[in-house]
């Protein structure tokens, strides 16, 4: 081979290597973009959050903060899901497909056995709003939680909160998980759909579907969850529910957009405590009024009285979910949870 060919391939090769370089370090660059705008902490970075069932009002401060404009006025790009359970919003956030869920903290520590690290940030509610009905057809044989025994009951999704609680509230008054069957059927018209053909006996819900069903009059309550007093009655104590939980990694990784975010959400508590259940209703999109905007309206006042006003952890809410889960649970029953791991109020008390 000649030197002048030789020195032409020598060159040609460099040239290969110095361009492959150059598209190295542009998917690099690439990659880190995507990786910010995924993540959520990047300049105009989108965070998406799961909710559990979107158009629920036990999870209203969601959407309401959208419809107010208040993560506009943060500056912050939110996309908004749905998913009808809680546990399937749950698993889309350890999958790493959303960056945050506005769902049940009992999913904190559940998640904690199972070695993944969640955390609250804000704390919507303090109890969980919901309501135990029972078919007009089997209500003389289901009067109360002893009576769980044989019968179906409907609940959003196994694994969920409402499948938590309704275990819980069968194994208080005595019967055992083995001797009542769960049923997944979702929630609002999936869940009236069940409960008037009776492949459900009954089974637990929220509003505005519980209004929905006591208007048409399709079953009647048996344990209504929606107020403290309720919850107290129920389970021996307030039970945070609603809440936004995020991955405390990315927390740590995140905190001016965690904050902003906390922000928002006591913003829009702080809003809900001003205002009527009227003023409230009419704010939200119109098909989630499905039985009228009346009845949504009352529905929006039967469960007002779940929410916190400040975003703030009830004091001895988590040792109540803790005492909760680890009457039915066997991931928890034997485990040390450590509940100061399960939620923070960093976040929530410099937004107030």
């Amino acid at each position: 081979m000649s030197r002048r060919t030789l020195t032409t391939k020598l060159t040609a090769a460099t040239a290969v290597i110095a361009a492959l370089a150059a598209l190295s370090g542009c998917a690099d660059e690439v990659s880190s973009k995507a990786a910010d705008g995924a993540g959520g902490g990047g300049k105009g970075g989108k965070v998406k959050i799961m909710v559990g069932g979107i158009d629920k009002v036990i999870y209203l401060p969601a959407m309401l903060a959208q419809r107010l404009g208040y993560f506009k006025d943060e500056g912050l790009n939110i996309e908004l899901l749905s998913e009808p359970a809680g546990i399937d919003a749950t698993t889309s956030l350890v999958a790493g497909n959303v960056q945050g869920v506005v769902g049940f903290y009992d999913h904190t520590l559940d998640l904690q056995t199972k070695g993944k690290q969640v955390e609250s940030v804000v704390q919507l509610a303090r109890t969980p709003g919901e309501v135990e009905v029972v078919s007009n057809k089997a209500a003389g044989g289901l009067k109360s939680p002893k009576d769980f025994a044989g019968k179906k009951l409907g609940v959003t999704g196994l694994g969920s909160s409402t499948d938590f609680l309704t275990k819980y509230l069968g194994v208080h008054d005595g019967v055992s998980t083995d001797k009542f069957t769960n049923v997944a059927v979702g929630a609002g018209q999936t869940f009236i759909s069940a409960l008037k053909k009776g492949s459900i006996d009954g089974g637990m819900t929220t509003d505005p579907t519980v209004a929905q069903i006591l208007d048409k009059k399709l079953g009647k309550a048996v344990v209504d969850m929606r107020t403290p007093e309720g919850s107290k009655k129920a389970l021996g104590g307030l039970y945070p529910s609603s809440s936004l939980y995020m991955n405390t990694d990315w927390v740590n990784g995140h905190k001016d957009t965690v904050q902003k975010l906390a922000k928002v959400f006591v913003r829009t508590l702080k809003w809900m405590s001003a205002h009527s259940a009227k003023e409230i209703a009419a704010k939200m999109p119109s098909d989630y009024a499905q039985g009228g905007e009346g009845l949504y309206a009352q529905a929006i006042d039967s469960t007002l009285p779940m929410f916190t006003q400040d975003g703030r952890m009830p004091a001895d809410g988590p040792a109540t979910v803790q005492r909760v889960l680890k009457s039915f649970n066997p991931n928890l029953k034997n485990a040390t949870i450590d509940l100061k791991k399960t939620y923070t109020t960093e976040f929530t008390d410099k937004a107030n």
